[in-house]
């Protein structure tokens, strides 16, 4: 019988983990740091990019028990050369060596571009190809291009590759060209712990409504034809400089955590018209919830919400009011859809996540004997 990885050796293995606290990353990495914290092991969170506040990072530590470490570095999707995402891979690798890490978690493969000197898992959370591939058409810009042949690279140097979804696995293997797919580890988030309200009679979204992938157009059509508000939580201006404008949505602006869950707690009808999810933690979030959901019809909605959503086209805003209105509508079709997603996300959790990464970071740890004094039992 294995033991837990934390008794595999004294002191427990220190995993060092690069985080991206811009969009769907963060919570994911805080999710999954405390995971790994509560079995036992150590860990460091690298962030790149824009930073939270240190109030915020604070907060972030006392609730995880991990390390967290804002390095001014770029992100990959931001940065303004191929230099840049070098110098930060090989800056990360340098803060592997210095604290003593035992393997590393990057929340980008480009990153793996390094010598780092312990074993490395990368997870394909998103990457410029696969979204390219999914909202525009022709070959990829130059700007995207070397951003995409370090991707590439990177996923070939990692000892390990991870993706959220067997859609998302699939799609990187296409683009990437590799010859195995990442391991699927679904995404988890708890619960929020809030007590449900009475039903609000509404309908909400939440996400970087910058990013061409959200929709945020055909979102805004669908806002027009409601008898009810379409609230949606989240900037219209990204660290990119893309913008969106929209019209009929009820803009909350950026919300944090708490606002969201706040928002979900009177169970609105969510709805994602998203052209490209390789996951989807806020609807993952709303379902949770109890939310009835509303979803485009694209790989990765349809891998992990079959049969607990209501399935539309990511353009057809026509058929996405007839769907959120009917579900308005309608309080017992409503209520029952909104327990089928909440069934459906009990099999998404924060136990299942970590679990599923431990087992890969094990894999790797049980190769390294050396810096282990032997494999775990």
């Amino acid at each position: 019988m294995r033991v837990p990885l934390s008794q595999s050796r004294d002191p427990a293995p220190h995993v060092l983990m690069s985080a991206d606290a811009v969009g769907g990353v963060w919570p994911y990495s805080l999710d999954l740091a405390a995971g790994l914290v509560g079995r036992g092991l150590t860990v460091t969170v690298a962030i790149l990019g824009p930073a939270p506040s240190g109030a915020r990072i604070t907060a972030a530590e006392a609730a995880t028990g991990a390390r967290i470490v804002a390095t001014g570095l770029p992100l990959d999707w931001t940065a303004g050369t191929p230099e840049a995402v070098l110098d930060a891979a090989r800056a990360l690798a340098e803060l592997a060596r210095a604290i003593g890490a035992d393997c590393v978690h990057l929340h980008s493969p480009a990153l793996a571009l390094a010598a780092f000197p312990v074993p490395v898992a990368a997870v394909c959370h998103s990457c410029v190809a696969t979204w390219w591939d999914a909202v525009e058409t022709g070959p990829l810009p130059p700007d995207l291009a070397w951003r995409h042949d370090l991707t590439a690279r990177g996923c070939r140097a990692a000892n390990a590759l991870l993706a959220p979804t067997r859609a998302h696995a699939l799609a990187t293997v296409r683009v990437c060209g590799l010859v195995q797919p990442p391991a699927v580890v679904r995404n988890g988030r708890g619960l929020s712990g809030l007590p449900p309200r009475a039903p609000v009679p509404h309908a909400f979204t939440a996400g970087r409504l910058w990013d061409r992938a959200k929709n945020a157009a055909a979102l805004d059509r669908l806002a027009g034809r409601l008898s009810a508000p379409l609230r949606a939580a989240g900037p219209v201006e990204g660290p990119n400089g893309a913008r969106v404008e929209t019209r009929h949505l009820h803009r909350l602006g950026r919300l944090d955590e708490a606002g969201i869950a706040d928002e979900l707690t009177g169970r609105p009808v969510f709805v994602s018209l998203a052209r490209y999810e390789p996951f989807g933690l806020a609807v993952l979030e709303a379902a949770a919830a109890g939310c009835a959901l509303v979803l485009s019809d694209i790989p990765s909605f349809r891998e992990l919400w079959d049969g607990a959503a209501a399935f539309v086209g990511a353009n057809d805003d026509e058929a996405a009011a007839e769907a959120v209105q009917g579900l308005l509508d309608d309080p017992a079709r409503r209520e029952a859809a909104g327990q089928a997603a909440a069934t459906r996300a009990a099999r998404y959790g924060v136990e299942a996540m970590t679990e599923g990464v431990l087992g890969v970071l094990r894999g790797l740890l049980d190769a390294a004997p050396a810096r282990l004094g032997g494999a775990a039992a």
